[in-house]
């Protein structure tokens, strides 16, 4: 259970839920639970993000994947800060007013990419609402930086909404990146209390944009199930989001960071996400990866190879 303290001090890390009553705690079940991180490997790839001073979603998400990937020395970078502008009720991100971008965290990026010899690499964010474009500039230039510094290496996004922002996604869609990946999150009925500071139709334009403007890039989006949804709208995110021409579909479960979070309503069992497999599956996305610990980057080079030779097969079949 993740802390509601800035572990740099005393300042409340979500003052905007300092006010809630606490929500109820589930017990998790077996097939939930990790171990604590100890390796070598987790602690090389800790030291190297620690010195290029930079920040990990992670981290600041509380991961419970954590371990398994910085093992193998997969980190997601958060770039523009650790300070988000929204204030989203699943999220464990610290939330607040950001201070300016960091000019020189573009170069740091490439640079760590390149020192960590990463094959494929996930670059998020958090919401930047208090900037014109919303951060999409600067993603472009994180995007340059690898491309510069690691031109082997091929870059997933996990980009903001880019909401009231006009055409400000088109700088980072024109950037190129092999993966452009944008969460919705949840379904339709609860954005209003999981995601009060997003559109979910305005989030699945932006992926269809993305196609609209560059075919050959792959799109992505995540569902968290466990706050209250039912199947029957999980499968009509999975037909908005096919009729979005979204390739890849992730779902994991929700869990919750802390009691003044969104409470888990209930733990979906392996067999359920197995279900939920099948039935994207069948309604033609390239690739679906579904499982309690699924995470939009878990095991994101293993499933960008695969997501490519999806591709090709269909190509083949045309």
């Amino acid at each position: 259970m993740a802390t509601l303290l800035d572990t740099t001090g005393n300042r409340p890390r979500h003052p905007e839920k300092q006010g809630r009553e606490d929500t109820p705690l589930l017990r998790k079940p077996s097939w939930i639970r990790v171990k604590a991180p100890t390796s070598e490997g987790y602690l090389e790839t800790q030291k190297l993000v620690r010195d290029a001073k930079l920040h990990t979603v992670c981290e600041e998400a509380g991961c419970p994947n954590i371990g398994e990937c910085w093992t193998r020395k997969h980190a997601t970078l958060m770039i523009m800060g650790d300070t988000c502008t929204r204030a989203c009720s699943f999220c464990n991100v610290r939330t607040g007013m950001p201070g300016p971008l960091d000019s020189d965290e573009p170069r740091r990026v490439g640079e760590t990419v390149a020192l960590m010899g990463l094959g494929h690499v996930v670059i998020t964010s958090v919401d930047r609402d208090d900037l014109a474009d919303g951060g999409a500039d600067h993603f472009a230039a994180v995007i340059r930086a690898i491309r510069e510094k690691a031109p082997k290496a091929t870059i997933e996004i996990l980009t903001p909404d880019f909401l009231r922002k006009g055409d400000a996604a088109n700088i980072v869609i024109d950037a190129k990146p092999d993966v452009f990946n944008h969460n919705l999150e949840t379904v339709p009925r609860l954005y209003l209390s999981i995601r009060p500071g997003s559109r979910y139709y305005h989030s699945l334009r932006l992926l269809e944009r993305v196609k609209e403007r560059d075919p050959s890039q792959f799109t992505k989006s995540g569902l968290m199930v466990g706050l209250g949804e039912t199947k029957e709208e999980v499968m009509q995110v999975m037909d908005d989001m096919r009729s979005a021409g979204i390739d890849f579909l992730t779902i994991g479960q929700y869990l919750q960071p802390t009691r003044k979070h969104a409470a888990v309503e209930r733990f979906v069992t392996p067999d359920e996400f197995a279900t939920y497999e099948t039935i994207a599956k069948s309604k033609g996305f390239l690739l679906v990866s579904s499982s309690p610990l699924t995470r939009s980057s878990y095991h994101a080079d293993e499933d960008f190879a695969r997501l490519r030779e999806a591709r090709e097969a269909q190509l083949a079949r045309r």
